[in-house]
């Protein structure tokens, strides 16, 4: 199998374990609220712990992609997150202050997470032409959704049979032995980057100025603006649905709503991709295609969020939740890629500045389940809209950028 193959299959895998290890706290929270006694507070305090580090790493995590190799700094990150979801359990009995440790482990969770995706859009961007991107990256990223519906469906039967200490050290060992697999098969040998431009398109303004130069493109920053949004209101969902369907739907059955709504988005994630990548070949705008991703990414998923917002039924909701998670993966054909047309010779590090505030503050402050529906809605809908007005796909980050395209 060629190397590039082998590298498409293992971050696949490695996306996959990434959000089993992520969905470990949201699924067992409930459990852990019980046997630790912890106010809805308490647990959105545990939860939003992981969004607030996960913002911290992403800058230096797609810098140092770009320079030392994307390959590199998965390795490392996840090899201490798989150390940190399987102690998890032992931190949480270590003592009397259990709220603080299992905040702070979750700090230390987002800390480490926060440098994967920078590394992999690192990766893509200096591997993969341009009209190869869009599928390449829905299916890597269909490993989240694969990872969450097993995450769901596993940890429902793990809990109930081994209790949630057991979702911890499952996912902890599966994620060390991704990372021991790296180091054997990948780290050892050259692993040199696919130059994908002409030294003469790569002559890069000094770093304080290229910056500055690239953060007053409105392209840029409507960009970080949209993927703002967007993950604000995902990471909301992907940490909360379990309680919700739980306090919403208290008789419905847990491997349901942990299960269907993530097996609807793989085929969802795949098929945006293809579509991204046929209209792209066929001779279509790639800034059109990017906004048409995102408007169903963004735009449509708002329309089942707000009819959760109503007085709905266990199967209704499920159905909503499914569609929406699904869009949302177009948003992987979207914005996700724009950053590489943008700018693929630092695409690490600029996806690194799409932070994820919004989300740890939904989380700690909103009551209502109405009020959390709504105020995702509202987030959507405005990074759509700034992304639709100001988006491009023209390539900025190098010199005399406005007489060059992608191609």
């Amino acid at each position: 199998i060629p190397l590039a193959q082998k590298w498409i299959l293992m971050l696949f895998l490695g996306t996959c374990l990434l959000y089993c290890t992520r969905m470990a706290m949201p699924i067992c929270v409930v459990h852990m609220a019980e046997t630790f006694h912890w106010s809805k507070i308490d647990s959105g305090l545990v939860l939003g712990g992981f969004f607030w580090g996960y913002c911290f790493t992403q800058i230096l995590g797609g810098h140092a992609s770009d320079r030392i190799g994307g390959e590199r700094v998965l390795f490392i990150s996840v090899a201490l997150w798989a150390l940190i979801t399987a102690g998890t359990p032992l931190l949480a009995r270590l003592g009397s202050h259990t709220l603080a440790l299992m905040t702070f482990s979750r700090f230390l969770m987002g800390v480490l997470q926060g440098v994967f995706f920078p590394s992999l859009a690192s990766l893509c961007s200096q591997r993969v032409v341009e009209g190869e991107r869009g599928l390449l990256m829905s299916t890597m990223h269909g490993g989240c959704h694969l990872g969450t519906l097993l995450a769901g469906g596993m940890g429902f039967v793990m809990i109930d049979r081994y209790g949630w200490e057991s979702m911890f050290y499952t996912t902890g060992f599966m994620s060390g032995l991704w990372a021991l697999i790296v180091w054997q098969y990948f780290l050892k040998g050259e692993v040199a980057p696919k130059e994908m431009e002409s030294q003469k398109h790569s002559q890069l303004l000094p770093s304080r100025a290229h910056w500055l130069r690239l953060l007053k493109k409105p392209p840029v920053w409507s960009m970080v603006f949209a993927h703002m949004c967007l993950a604000s209101t995902s990471n909301t969902l992907l940490s909360w649905l379990p309680t919700y369907f739980k306090e919403s739907f208290p008789h419905s059955k847990g491997w349901v709503y942990n299960v269907i709504p993530w097996l609807s988005a793989i085929p969802l994630a795949v098929s945006g991709g293809y579509v991204s990548d046929s209209l792209t070949n066929q001779g279509h705008g790639v800034a059109f295609v990017r906004k048409l991703m995102q408007f169903f990414a963004m735009g449509v998923s708002s329309v089942f969020i707000m009819l959760l917002s109503g007085a709905v039924t266990c199967p209704s909701a499920v159905v909503y939740v499914s569609f929406a998670i699904g869009l949302f993966s177009t948003h992987f054909s979207g914005v996700s890629v724009n950053v590489q047309d943008l700018t693929p010779s630092c695409a690490g590090a600029l996806f690194g500045v799409l932070l994820v505030y919004l989300s740890g503050y939904l989380i700690e402050v909103t009551l209502s389940w109405t009020s959390v529906f709504s105020l995702l809605i509202l987030v959507n809908t405005t990074g759509l809209g700034i992304f639709l007005i100001f988006g491009d796909a023209r390539r900025v980050d190098v010199e005399h950028c406005s007489q060059l395209t992608v191609i």
